[in-house]
């Protein structure tokens, strides 16, 4: 199967992933929604569909879903990879509501298409991701990973926590986590495409870890390599939160397992969430893949 040309589209589908992984092989920004799983997981959520100049240039063409009732849905389409000429993007901008996550790498590309009065670029922050550096959640040193390290060291102190790479033997108990993690939530929007990267972690390539509590499944994370294998990007991290400190102990955990050439680890965005940017702050962050929107005045 192949990625049909512009103007027609296609659905994402698995039998797409290596074309679609070899041209965002372009994307050098990092950005945590431009591999196969990141789209391909969330298909559904915002109705993905494809296509590609004669170029080769990917276009991705979506729903935003609205965030209040009332509200309506935005379409967008995004250029991950590469850019798209003057008429191409005029064609986009008449379809779509906005042009989603342009990272810097992009945005420095279409400096000449940017000049024109009529579109207009602005900060995406709560899309921002995260980036951190591997050795020091690893290492929490200092006096600015005090707390952090000391919620590791009395969950190490209550606990005897041992993990498992997820595999398919593995990924049973992973799942349990998630159910138990759901349970206490009213419908998780990244539910059903964590369930999906857990059943189907080795097609789209994701590796990561289930961490065991006295033989109980008690946590587990997934994400996968990017940018020339030099960042780690964790798309799902999960755990039991009667166990006090485990998300500090599996954040410090899994990135001392990571080979010592992954330099930077990628959490992705907050989203807009005020606690979950206090917490993503919290563990001071070194930069930011920042990520822009464009819209047709």
């Amino acid at each position: 199967m192949t990625i049909p040309f512009y103007p027609e589209f296609t659905s994402l589908t698995l039998e797409l992933k290596d074309a679609v992984n070899e041209n965002l092989l372009r994307a050098p920004d990092g950005v945590s929604e431009f591999s196969f799983a990141g789209l391909y997981l969330f298909r559904e959520r915002y109705g993905y569909r494809i296509s590609k100049t004669k170029d080769e240039a990917l276009i991705l063409s979506g729903v935003q879903p609205a965030k209040e009732p009332g509200l309506p849905a935005r379409s967008f389409f995004m250029t991950p990879s590469a850019p798209v000429d003057k008429g191409v993007l005029d064609e986009l901008f008449s379809t779509h509501d906005f042009w989603k996550d342009i990272s810097d790498s992009i945005l420095a590309q279409y400096s000449e298409h940017i000049k024109d009065p009529g579109i207009e670029i602005s900060e995406d922050r709560d899309n921002f991701d995260y980036l951190y550096l591997r050795s020091e959640l690893a290492e929490l040193p200092g006096k600015k990973f005090h707390k952090k390290r000391n919620l590791v060291a009395q969950f190490n102190s209550e606990y005897v926590c041992t993990s498992k790479p997820i595999s398919a033997e593995t990924s049973a108990d992973a799942l349990a986590v998630l159910e138990g993690w759901e349970a206490d939530r009213e419908k998780p929007a990244d539910y059903v495409p964590a369930t999906e990267a857990l059943k189907l972690h080795a097609e789209l390539g994701l590796t990561g870890s289930v961490y065991y509590i006295e033989n109980r499944p008690a946590a587990w994370c997934l994400g996968e390599n990017s940018v020339q294998r030099k960042m780690f990007t964790i798309h799902f991290e999960k755990a039991l939160e009667e166990y006090k400190g485990i998300y500090q102990y599996i954040n410090q955990a899994f990135a001392a397992s990571l080979p010592a050439d992954i330099v930077y680890l990628n959490r992705e965005q907050d989203l807009g969430d005020e606690g979950l940017r206090q917490a993503k702050l919290s563990y001071r962050p070194c930069g930011f893949v920042r990520k822009f929107t464009g819209t047709k005045k």
